[in-house]
């Protein structure tokens, strides 16, 4: 009775270890930044320096968020005519509009934060040890 008992705790841990390997190869990496390198054509001539590294697609910036947010739901967005915002706990993902499509940015939100203050200003929410105030009653006080 004891190694039937055995066998079935072993095959338990198969069919586990077999579903999690099957998830991994047809998802790819577990975050946003895997996402976007499963999923998108690497372009190293349009990295930031070693701080951003680009990838690019063939669609409108709109078609791309709307594919890596229905994949990883950012903590932030911001949208304006110069393309799309997306913050994550540790990484940003920028879409940019180019000729034929897309570039899209992956960095680290410590220098991607500073990069694109300009643009999103307060609209994304800075996360742990943030500075930036909440917009509730008596915020600012």
């Amino acid at each position: 009775m004891t190694y039937r008992r055995w066998f079935v705790v072993g095959a338990a841990f198969a069919v586990i270890g077999a579903l999690v390997a099957a998830f991994a190869i047809f998802y790819g990496n577990f975050s946003p930044r895997g996402y976007v390198e499963d999923r998108y054509t690497r372009a190293t001539g349009q990295d930031i320096g070693r701080d951003a590294i680009a990838y690019t697609s063939t669609k409108r910036p709109s078609q791309v968020a709307d594919e890596v947010t229905d994949a990883w739901k950012p903590a932030d967005q911001y949208v304006d005519g110069s393309g799309v915002y997306l913050r994550y706990d540790d990484d940003s993902v920028v879409i940019l509009p180019v000729a034929a499509g897309s570039v899209i940015l992956l960095e680290r939100l410590s220098t991607a934060y500073p990069r694109y203050h300009s643009t999103v200003g307060n609209s994304w929410g800075w996360g742990r040890g943030s500075t930036v105030r909440g917009g509730g009653p008596g915020s600012g006080k």
